[in-house]
């Protein structure tokens, strides 16, 4: 059989789940190597500022969650991430269509699913999450590759949810 047979017989669900695991992979190995940059030009050192008054790069061991809220509950944290990440792997493999209109929704999946994966590698290699963008400029909580995955996610969800996506749309994904 030549390759571009066995292309054919290749289903629109494996297709979507390969793309989706090396997007992923892609993801999650992006926020490690930012993070790693961090810990090695940042720790035990002074901001990088890239524009002066505004945005920064500045290190922090984060031991809680979104804005340091419930600071040293690593496990609970661990736990929480491994019930979300059942449900994303669920809502991508078993109930959002490998169809070209929810494409969107299947980003959206693997943009939570990396970010969960990346922050809960550090939590559980080392007890904390390394965050390093700041915004100066609003004082905005300092955050990582993988907080921007999720917010990015969860901008997109809303917005698609309130312009593009009906009812039925989700009627048929959770139903």
């Amino acid at each position: 059989m030549y390759c571009a047979d066995r292309k054919k017989n290749h289903s629109p669900a494996l297709r979507k789940g390969v793309a989706g695991a090396l997007a992923a992979l892609l993801l999650i190995v992006a926020d490690q190597l930012t993070k790693r940059l961090a810990v090695s030009r940042l720790k035990d050192g002074s901001p990088f500022v890239l524009w002066d008054g505004v945005f920064e790069l500045r290190y922090l061991e984060n031991r809680g969650m979104a804005f340091g809220i419930f600071q040293n509950q690593r496990w609970i944290f661990v736990a929480m991430t491994v019930v979300v990440l059942a449900a994303v792997l669920l809502l991508y493999f078993r109930k959002i269509p490998p169809e070209r209109r929810y494409f969107m929704l299947n980003l959206i999946a693997v943009l939570f699913f990396a970010g969960a994966v990346g922050n809960l590698i550090d939590r559980v290699r080392c007890g904390y999450v390394v965050d390093f963008f700041y915004f100066r400029l609003i004082d905005f909580p300092i955050f990582n590759m993988a907080d921007i995955y999720v917010t990015v996610g969860a901008f997109l969800l809303i917005l698609l949810s309130i312009f593009y996506y009906k009812e039925e749309d989700f009627d048929r994904i959770l139903g």
